[in-house]
């Protein structure tokens, strides 16, 4: 799974997140980010095209190295200076209240502990600062989230750890972060795969580090 997972896989995960298709909801998504900048899952950079010009400076998390090397041309066609800055979005080398926004999409599905990873991006953002994000996840419909259930383990396995059955907006929720608004919905494509969730929280005002 060496091969697959280093060499197949990224290629793969670019094709597919770089449709036209998804571009509504990446400019959906990735609307009202401001001043620095976390994303994590930055896979090979598909969201660049997507920042507004309020975004003064990218700090991103991607473990795939050949995702960060497909990511090259996009970074340097952008105007914002972006800055990879570590492998695991469950250990982020960035200060406490560092950044003024977050970004994650089609992320939480796959990293082993999501909440971890949202309580470091919870640690990172300043107080009153955004996390918006796109993911798919569980669906409403019973017969839907039957299938997603029994297709969980191909899944994972084929798409390196990637889950069917995940919620993206309890997870964030459980880190601490406070709703401020959601969209979910059917994308186009086969229904497991396309229940998506597009969403902002923020992490309170008076919030305290340490909470972490």
């Amino acid at each position: 799974m060496g091969f697959y997972r280093n060499y197949i896989l990224p290629r793969l995960v670019d094709w597919t997140c770089s449709s036209s298709g998804l571009k509504p909801w990446r400019d959906r998504v990735c609307a009202g980010l401001t001043g620095s900048v976390l994303e994590i899952g930055f896979g090979s950079g598909t969201n660049i095209e997507h920042y507004p010009s309020s975004v003064r400076h990218l700090y991103a998390v991607e473990p795939a190295a050949l995702s960060r090397r497909l990511a090259r041309k996009r970074i340097e066609a952008s105007s914002i200076p972006i800055t990879h800055v570590g492998l695991d979005g469950q250990a982020i080398p960035l200060m406490n209240s560092s950044c003024d926004s977050a970004l994650c999409t089609f992320t939480l599905c796959t990293i082993p502990d999501p909440v971890k990873a949202l309580r470091e991006v919870y640690r990172i953002l300043k107080p009153g600062g955004q996390l918006h994000f796109l993911e798919h996840g569980i669906a409403p419909d019973a017969s839907i989230a039957k299938w997603q259930r029994r297709l969980d383990g191909l899944e994972r396995r084929l798409a390196d750890g990637c889950h069917l059955t995940r919620g993206p907006l309890a997870l964030v929720t459980a880190a601490g972060f406070e709703p401020l608004w959601n969209e979910q919905r059917y994308a186009h494509g086969p229904k497991p795969w396309s229940y998506f969730t597009v969403a902002a929280a923020r992490k309170p005002t008076q919030a305290s580090d340490e909470r972490i």
